[in-house]
């Protein structure tokens, strides 16, 4: 069995169904044929950004974007720090 995926309108409509028309959220999920759970998580991730809700598959939210752009920054100046740490170490016992 594989996994159901939505389109955004498909999404965004499940939502203005509930939120605008004011049918339940039970009831809209029965008519849409999509678990109660989801079309809740739908409603939430609307709510919460709208701009950015349902960015669809293989893109992510710009926010994202710069996590993972910075990811590999933080862990070279980790790095980096940490041969610092063992240089000024090494300078340290030597002038004793």
């Amino acid at each position: 069995m594989t996994r159901r995926q939505f389109s955004r309108e498909f999404k965004l409509e499940a939502v203005r169904l509930v939120k605008e028309r004011g049918v339940s959220v039970v009831q809209a999920s029965r008519d849409l044929d999509v678990g109660e759970s989801v079309l809740r998580r739908w409603i939430k991730e609307l709510a919460s950004d709208p701009g950015q809700a349902f960015p669809g598959q293989g893109q992510l939210k710009p926010e994202q974007q710069e996590i993972d752009r910075l990811r590999p920054e933080v862990a070279k100046l980790k790095v980096e720090r940490d041969i610092l740490k063992k240089a000024a170490a090494y300078f340290a016992r030597e002038s004793i």
